[in-house]
């Protein structure tokens, strides 16, 4: 296979990695001479390669040895048990000048901000000073029901300044959601927005504020903003023995910015899994690991350098949006953006990309199928002159958005499609700026990370489906789950399916050349005639159609086998008939196997997805079976659901 994209040798000469590669040979004597060689180093020798990424990124900490203890040990290794760092001290404390822009916000309502390094250093510095006034210390629970926006991202790093613990869900959650989540974890003080905005509704968040109030009595005060549209409030938010803070009054005064000498696995975060399968998963992640972690993927994988304009469209509730916050230690610019991605249309973020000349434009594979499927070509109307890279996650992406991006989107920028995930905070497969694009396929695996792919034996596999696995401890695995005290729970989510090696939960497989390729999640794999299928390869074909919006496929259990059932969701004016059927079997007939054509094809005019915007393919095949789905606030839409339950095309 050719590459579709082949990064130039000047690109490659000026990447970040590239200099990161010749500090490794100055300093230690080396002779690396390419990506596959430096991660072949960085799993082989883990205590020098992250030492060298703390000295070459500059972290700004105190780092002691060791650098590494109990190393062959999963779960049980350590990272700098003995160092200290600060994550917020790293995103502020650094040299970017005073004037230059921090942050960039937009709302779907047109209206647009900006902060400079002066003001969000003094406003995260005031923050700060609230926060202690109001009895926060080292390790409380500080937490966001907020929009993704500047006022989240002060409050985050005041918290963490502190050695207190930041932990988030966007607007989009209904109460019991956030209480599932919220309810865990026991958090001092809330932050939140007022109101907020979506595909132009207004929604005045009072009511929900105040029922969080109502349910979490270890909140002992709130502080709020207006949000995206203030004149829809109509309450006000109180609770007795609750304080309410106006945020404008928290970010203000002259204190001075100082950060709690923290130690590297202090945790700093507690992230949610999608609870789709039950009460979600509380994951406590260390400032120290998060920043080294993400410092890493952002300046040697996407290639982030000081000043660039980083843009990922997320909300509060997703990994991303932590992901996004750390670019602030590559001293690159925030953009943020909250609403619907299509409230102008397709052009709504590529005019703002223009508009403001982004570096990098962060996505899902779900908005990339979706203006492909509009037919926008933004090459034709923007420039995207400083665009160089462009990022996917969410679900695998599809090769013809593969197409789609080099055609008519951008022909010179890296397209990175990467994987990974709420539980390490970051990916294990994703891009790499100095080495080619193929159709398809995730670049490489993460530098130190030891990702494998293996058959049910544990035993390697390349080009064959197999379990996504790492086999060595890195520095951002979870601390713990919050509240699992023995570690029991921890242990059975990642290490339980292999012995010692930490088992992701994805369905993928490995190429000759380094590269990977997601299946698809194994839970939700199907397996007729004992054969085991990733669904994205079947929406791959499926979605190809022009006719077909989205899909949705299941092994739905018939006596002693499984058949796979596809529900589509179509085009407004078109309906399911014969021939669309047959058109659909033919497709995915002709581009993969006689297995993986559906036995049986079903219209829904929706399809159910967690807040985040992931397909929910467990909870469909808990509806088709009779079962009951577990956590149904986990769920942005779960009256759809109701569209699977005995449909007339799936019943026995």
């Amino acid at each position: 296979m050719d590459p579709i994209w082949v990064p130039t040798a000047q690109r490659v000469a000026n990447a970040t990695v590239t200099d990161l590669i010749a500090h490794f040979n100055a300093k230690l004597g080396r002779s690396i001479h390419d990506y596959a060689g430096l991660h072949t180093f960085s799993v082989h020798e883990p205590e020098e390669f992250w030492d060298g990424v703390w000295e070459h990124a500059r972290l700004i900490g105190t780092k002691t040895e060791p650098t590494l203890v109990h190393r062959t040990e999963m779960p049980g290794a350590q990272f700098y048990p003995n160092s200290l760092i600060n994550f917020a001290e790293n995103c502020l404390a650094h040299d970017a000048p005073e004037n230059e822009t921090a942050i960039i916000s937009y709302t779907e309502t047109g209206a647009s901000s900006q902060r400079t390094w002066r003001e969000l250093r003094q406003e995260v510095a005031n923050f700060r000073y609230t926060l202690i006034e109001l009895g926060v210390q080292s390790e409380d629970v500080v937490a966001g029901f907020v929009s993704n926006g500047p006022e989240a991202i002060v409050a985050s790093l005041a918290t963490l300044s502190l050695g207190a613990i930041w932990t988030s869900c966007s607007p989009d959650f209904g109460v019991q959601g956030v209480l599932d989540r919220f309810g865990q974890t026991n958090p001092k003080v809330l932050i939140a927005t007022n109101s907020t905005r979506y595909n132009n509704k207004s929604i005045d968040l009072t009511d929900r504020i105040n029922g969080l109030l109502s349910k979490l009595p270890s909140i002992t005060a709130s502080i709020v903003f207006p949000g995206a549209c203030p004149s829809s409030v109509s309450g006000l938010i109180r609770r007795p023995s609750c304080y309410i803070v106006n945020f404008d009054k928290a970010i203000s005064g002259s204190h001075p910015l100082e950060f709690a000498a923290t130690p590297f696995n202090h945790p700093g975060f507690i992230l949610y899994s999608s609870g789709t399968t039950g009460v979600p998963k509380c994951i406590v992640h260390s400032q120290g690991g998060a920043l080294i972690q993400l410092v890493k993927e952002h300046r040697y994988h996407v290639d982030i350098k000081a000043f660039d304009r980083v843009f990922y469209y997320t909300t509060c509730g997703w990994m991303m949006w932590n992901w996004l916050l750390a670019c602030l230690a590559s001293q690159a610019a925030v953009v943020t953006y909250d609403g619907s991605p299509f409230v102008r249309g397709a052009k709504t973020l590529w005019a703002l990309c223009d508009q403001d000349d982004w570096h990098v434009f962060g996505t899902s594979a779900k908005y990339l199928a979706a203006i492909d499927k509009n037919r926008y070509q933004p090459r034709d109307k923007h420039q995207l002159t400083s665009l160089k890279a462009i990022l996917s996650t969410g679900s695998p992406l599809a090769h013809e958005s593969f197409d789609y991006v080099y055609r008519h989107i951008k022909e010179d920028v890296l397209l990175g499609s990467i994987s990974g995930g709420t539980d390490i905070v970051s990916c294990f497969c994703l891009s790499c700026p100095t080495i080619p694009v193929y159709r398809g396929e995730l670049q490489c695996a993460g530098l130190g990370l030891a990702v494998d792919v293996v058959d049910d034996s544990g035993q390697s596999v390349i080009h064959e489906k197999g379990e996504l696995v790492c086999r060595q401890p890195f520095p951002v695995m979870p601390v713990q789950f919050f509240g699992d005290t023995d570690g029991s729970r921890y242990r059975a989510a990642y290490f339980e399916r292999f012995t010692g090696i930490w088992a992701h939960g994805d369905f993928a497989e490995r190429t000759e050349r380094g590269g990977f390729i997601i299946h698809g999640r194994a839970d939700a794999t199907l397996n007729p005639g004992g054969v085991r299928i990733g669904t994205a390869e079947i929406y791959r074909q499926v979605e190809a159609i022009p006719a077909v919006l989205e899909s949705l496929a299941i092994g739905q259990v018939v006596g002693d086998d499984v058949r796979v059932i596809l529900f589509v969701v179509l085009r407004e004016e078109i309906t399911l008939d014969d021939n669309l059927r047959k058109m659909i079997k033919r497709q995915i007939l002709k581009n993969t196997t006689p297995r993986h054509v559906p036995e049986v094809i079903a219209q829904v005019p929706d399809l159910p997805r967690t807040v985040s915007g992931k397909i929910v393919e467990l909870a469909v095949r808990d509806v088709v079976h009779g079962g009951i789905v577990k956590n149904i606030e986990a769920l942005a839409n779960p009256d759809v659901l109701d569209y699977f339950k005995d449909h007339p095309d799936v019943s026995i």
